[in-house]
C-alpha cells in the first residue's frame, strides 16, 4: 500500500520575525484586528520583541509597505490588518481589489506570506462582529494563516 504524504504547519511561532501592517483608517477596528494578531503570536511562542507594527494611512497603501518589509530579509512572515467598509468608502471595489492584487503579488514576488487581514464590509456592525464579537477575530485568523504557511513552506 502506497502511502500519502502530508506537509502541514505547526503552529510554533518561536524564533519568527513578523511584520504587522496595520492601517489607521478606522482604527478603532483594526486596533482589534492588531490586539488578536499580536495576541495569537505570542501565545504560540513568538516575542513582542520580534513583531513589528507598521501603521498606513489606508488599504491601498499595503503592499508598496509589504513589498518593502519583504525585501528588507528581516521578516519570515507579513500580517496585513485594515478595515473597509463600503459605506465610508466611496471607491470601495477598487481600494478592495488593489490591496488584495498588490498583498498577493508580494507574497508571490519575495517568497514571504502575507496573511491577509483586510475585512471587506458593507456596514460598520460586521466589521465589529469580524474584529473579536460574533465571527471571531479576522487578526488572529490572518496571523494563524501567515504562521501556518512559513511552517508548511519550510516543509516542501
Amino acid at each position: 500500500m502506497h502511502h500519502i504524504r502530508t506537509i502541514e504547519g505547526q503552529f510554533d511561532a518561536k524564533g519568527m520575525k513578523v511584520a504587522i501592517i496595520a492601517t489607521r483608517f478606522n482604527d478603532f477596528i483594526v486596533d482589534r484586528l492588531v490586539g488578536g494578531a499580536v495576541d495569537y503570536l505570542v501565545r504560540h511562542g513568538a516575542s513582542r520583541e520580534d513583531l513589528t507594527i507598521v501603521r498606513l494611512p489606508g488599504a491601498f497603501e499595503m503592499p508598496i509597505a509589504a513589498q518593502k518589509l519583504a525585501r528588507s530579509g528581516a521578516f519570515h512572515g507579513i500580517v496585513a490588518l485594515g478595515a473597509v467598509i463600503r459605506g465610508a468608502t466611496p471607491h470601495f471595489d477598487f481600494v478592495c481589489n488593489e490591496a488584495a492584487k498588490g498583498l498577493a503579488q508580494v507574497s508571490m514576488d519575495s517568497g514571504i506570506p502575507v496573511g491577509f487581514g483586510l475585512l471587506t464590509c458593507d456596514t460598520l456592525d460586521q466589521a465589529i462582529e469580524r474584529a473579536g464579537s460574533k465571527a471571531g477575530n479576522k487578526g488572529v485568523e490572518a496571523a494563524s494563516a501567515m504562521l501556518e504557511t512559513i511552517r508548511v513552506l519550510e516543509q516542501i
